[in-house]
């Protein structure tokens, strides 16, 4: 369950005069900011008798060696070599006594690049959150001055004892709290009515995407091998598509998904399916939130047409299947349900949490990041690529991240290695769909303008 990121920078700067990575500096830089994300220096601490949800206690092992490292991959260096890389590095689990991130400088690549492959736990950071962290460990000019970073001592842990005694008192607190809520809410039956029919709404918008979702050679049980690739889409030619056929940035990503998707099962001789079901996630968060850490996610639950053989219809057709959804506050359900979850016993919420990842109601995430236009630096190195990595589950096989940065959406395509043996073929079709979208609009704004500005018949 940790997220991460393929990031790709210049990396002349990033050694010193002799040539060597400057590995030390880098742990200084990273543990200067750490103040700034406190989290970061802290691990999990059960409760006794699993009476409650563990909490975050500071680590008094913290070892900043230990969570930025140095690697490197054997010439000559190749996109593909650093791919597989990461696909190793990402397949390994946190150590759940330490604090739960890394970072991994990896040397060696073509032109003297250096890239970064970085993980951290979902538990720790969402998405839309995870770019601001990034924003803080990394810098927006490449001469940004040092942080003098204050003396760190770590607040002692609680004993056993006084963690289950407080647990008990929070249980008791929360109770109280939910009847003071009920209070409050019958004291105010117009506003009482309005919200239960906007929950009651979005409730139902969750349970109508319930039914089974199509199972495809695409899906299976997930084993341990994994497999990660990248691709790159201009975002002028996501603009121009949604210019010209209207619907939002992430419609016309979700478009262009689900066009390559029809590639491959095609490809791999299947017969195509009316449709897959992916699971968006979607920030909750407010802007007052941006830079906190902890997960503020919901999720949309969408079917993307795939038996439709036309890119221009596969896209209004999901432009209204997003905007109907966003009508009926699907999303707004699925984060009801989550917070109603806050409540239940953690033994509860253990068998939830393996029942989800045994769920069969969709076959793949898809989400899209909003990350920074302008250029982000590491000790004064250019950061010229970023490639996002969305975990997997159980049989959950396959799932698709996006991230834009200066211009371009980063796709990272990360998959269980056995169920797609073709995962680098499935980054070309990625690339043949969106291709096939900008042509259409191209040829839909000739259209236009020969006939004088009018709006094209859809």
């Amino acid at each position: 369950m940790h997220v991460g990121t393929l990031a790709v920078f210049d990396g002349a700067v990033m050694r010193d005069a002799s040539g060597r990575f400057r590995l030390a500096e880098v742990r200084r830089l990273v543990a200067s900011r750490l103040h700034l994300i406190p989290r970061f220096r802290q691990r999990l601490m059960a409760v006794p008798l699993e009476q409650g949800r563990p909490i975050w206690v500071d680590d008094d092992r913290f070892d900043i060696s230990f969570h930025v490292r140095l690697t490197a991959v054997a010439k000559p260096g190749r996109w593909s070599q650093v791919l597989g890389l990461t696909a190793r590095i990402e397949a390994q689990t946190l150590d759940r006594r330490r604090p739960l991130w890394e970072l991994w400088f990896v040397e060696g690549l073509e032109a003297g690049r250096v890239a970064l492959v970085q993980k951290t736990h979902h538990a720790l950071v969402d998405g839309v959150s995870g770019v601001d962290v990034a924003t803080v460990l990394l810098d927006f000019e490449p001469d940004a001055p040092s942080v003098e970073a204050p003396p760190w001592v770590p607040v002692p842990a609680p004993s056993g004892a006084r963690l289950l005694a407080d647990t008990m008192v929070e249980r008791a607190t929360e109770r109280a709290e939910m009847a003071r809520t009920v209070r409050a809410i019958a004291r105010t039956p117009q506003r009482s009515v309005e919200g239960a029919a906007r929950i009651g709404r979005a409730v139902q918008a969750l349970v109508e995407a319930i039914p089974l979702a199509p199972r495809t050679s695409l899906h299976g049980a997930v084993g341990r091998r994994r497999s990660f690739v990248a691709t790159r889409v201009s975002f002028d030619d996501v603009n121009l598509v949604r210019g010209q056929f209207g619907g939002t940035v992430n419609d016309v990503v979700l478009a262009g998904v689900a066009g390559a998707l029809r590639r491959r099962l095609i490809a791999r001789g299947e017969t195509v399916p009316d449709h897959l079901r992916v699971l968006c996630p979607v920030s909750v968060r407010t802007e007052e939130q941006h830079g906190r850490l902890g997960n503020q996610v919901s999720a949309m639950f969408l079917d993307l047409a795939l038996a439709e053989p036309d890119p221009v219809a596969r896209l209004v057709t999901i432009t209204a299947a997003t905007a109907y959804l966003k009508v009926r506050e699907q999303a707004a359900g699925t984060a009801f349900l989550l917070h109603m979850t806050r409540n239940a016993a953690p033994t509860t919420l253990g068998i939830a949490a393996q029942l989800v990842h045994r769920q069969p109601f969709v076959n793949l995430v898809v989400t899209n990041v909003p990350g920074p236009s302008v250029p982000l630096y590491c000790m004064g190195a250019r950061m010229t690529e970023a490639f996002p990595m969305v975990p997997l589950s159980r049989n959950l096989g396959l799932g698709i991240a996006i991230l834009s940065y200066c211009g371009v959406l980063h796709f990272g395509l990360y998959a269980d290695a056995d169920l797609h043996p073709d995962l680098t073929e499935l980054g070309v079709d990625l690339e043949a769909a969106f291709v096939e979208l900008r042509h259409a609009a191209e040829r839909g704004d000739v259209e236009r303008r020969a006939s004088g500005g009018r709006a094209l018949a859809t």
